[in-house]
């Protein structure tokens, strides 16, 4: 008798098994499905705030470079107006920063050849000049 009762008894808590896999599994399924959908939808929003803050954080770049180039073109434009001012005008600091060039690139390669302006702006040209010589 004791043979048939651990049968029986086994058949029991295997049917017991059973349904509680029956019964569970699909609830598993739409309780893992929900804890997916939510997941998917808490990394959305976090992709979303991240890209946000990427795109605040390239607009304050903009922002700060252009106001860095204000001050400097601010700068520079005070200093030309300082240097054309203690030169005695515009003109004046023209000539200066044109001879300040040659004075910077005197016996650098490819300036062989000088050009002044004229009065007229104008350079005067090589017709008279022959290779070779």
């Amino acid at each position: 008798m004791r043979g048939a009762g651990v049968t029986i008894g086994s058949i029991i808590v295997l049917a017991v098994v059973g349904a509680l896999i029956l019964i569970g599994l699909p609830t598993y399924n739409v309780y893992s499905k929900q804890m997916a959908g939510k997941a998917a939808y808490e990394q959305a929003v976090q992709d979303r705030r991240i890209r946000v803050l990427e795109a605040q954080a390239a607009l304050d770049s903009a922002r700060l470079t252009a106001q860095a180039e204000i001050e400097r073109a601010r700068g520079t434009n005070e200093a030309n107006r300082i240097m054309a001012q203690s030169l005695g005008g515009p003109e004046n600091y023209l000539r200066w920063s044109y001879i300040h060039m040659l004075e910077e690139t005197a016996g650098k390669q490819g300036r062989e050849v000088i050009y002044i302006p004229t009065e007229a702006g104008m350079p005067i040209l090589e017709a008279g000049r022959r290779g070779g010589q």
